[in-house]
């Protein structure tokens, strides 16, 4: 009998949310993608103890630049072990600061460059806040494709469309952590807010021809998996990956074009921000997840420091 993870590579491509590539290898998905919380695991694992050593080397104690070297080191190791790309992401503390993201983004690049590694091979992850959008604007005119994460609302998902970025990240999990607590409900199924955000953005792009990605991710339960299944791509824990493989039940398929879908929206920045304003939810979870990645930054920064 086939796997549910068998069954769902056939209609969604499966993306690794991780940075350890020996749990990759084991996995085999097509992409991978990083961010600082999982860097800051990987540099905790033994095998990655020389990749840390090397990256501090010859930074002149910049260790803003040993962490994007660590960043790239890390993201081609897992390139060895996957067909497709990897997802390294801009500073968090970097997200309200279009210039600041577009010279971060710049140098992960040319260090991606400088180690071989095509532009073709890799997105650079930025946060969905306003400068974050513009940034990716700018970047893939430049032919530098972007996957815009910490996406809890349609507003950033329009905007992200308008903009023509590659790929958007709408967290699921998250999501559903905040309306469970909210309104004490432990939902499933379809009721799930995660899984409803994630298909109204779906619908949304495939109604109105957008080019723009779909990768749902952030997921906590394999029933909010399943409740996706056809999505563009999904970006999934090595765990719950396994728990996939493990499963031999019928996946039935979700999402798929030809669904009605809302007609086009197109905000200017005072829109933008005050339809997030509007929605509590993604304010609260946007600026959560920037101050979590941001706090693991530092501990990432604060460890390569110490190698300096």
């Amino acid at each position: 009998m086939t796997s549910k993870l068998e069954q769902l590579k056939q209609m969604t491509t499966v993306v690794a949310d991780t940075g350890d590539f020996e749990a990759i290898a084991r996995v085999k998905p097509v992409d991978a993608t990083t961010n600082p919380s999982l860097l800051l695991k990987a540099a905790a694992i033994p095998s990655y103890a020389e990749l840390l050593n090397a990256c501090v080397s010859d930074c002149k104690s910049d260790v803003g630049l040993a962490s994007d070297r660590f960043g790239v080191a890390v993201g081609q190791e897992i390139l060895k072990v996957i067909p497709g790309r990897i997802s390294t992401e801009v500073d968090a503390r970097l997200s309200f600061d279009t210039d600041a993201v577009l010279k971060r983004a710049h140098r992960l690049i040319d260090l991606y460059d400088k180690a071989g590694i095509g532009r073709d091979r890799v997105l650079i992850k930025i946060a969905s806040t306003w400068e974050g959008i513009r940034a990716a604007e700018i970047l893939e005119k430049e032919g530098i494709q972007t996957n815009l994460t910490l996406l809890f609302s349609f507003a950033q998902a329009a905007a992200c469309a308008d903009a023509g970025v590659f790929l958007i990240s709408p967290f699921v999990g998250r999501i559903y952590d905040w309306y469970k607590k909210a309104n004490g409900n432990d939902y499933t199924g379809a009721d799930d807010p995660g899984v409803q955000s994630v298909t109204r953005i779906y619908n949304y792009y495939k109604a109105n021809d957008y080019k723009t990605v779909v990768m749902g991710a952030s997921f906590r339960n394999l029933n909010q998996i399943e409740q996706l299944a056809g999505c563009d791509r999904l970006t999934i824990s090595p765990d719950l990956i396994d728990k996939l493989a493990a499963d031999t039940g019928k996946l039935e398929r979700k999402l798929a074009p030809g669904h009605a879908g809302e007609a086009r929206l197109s905000l200017n920045e005072a829109q933008f921000r005050w339809l997030s304003n509007e929605d509590a939810m993604a304010t609260e979870k946007l600026a959560e997840g920037i101050r979590q990645f941001a706090r693991d930054q530092e501990k990432l920064e604060a460890l390569l420091q110490a190698k300096l």
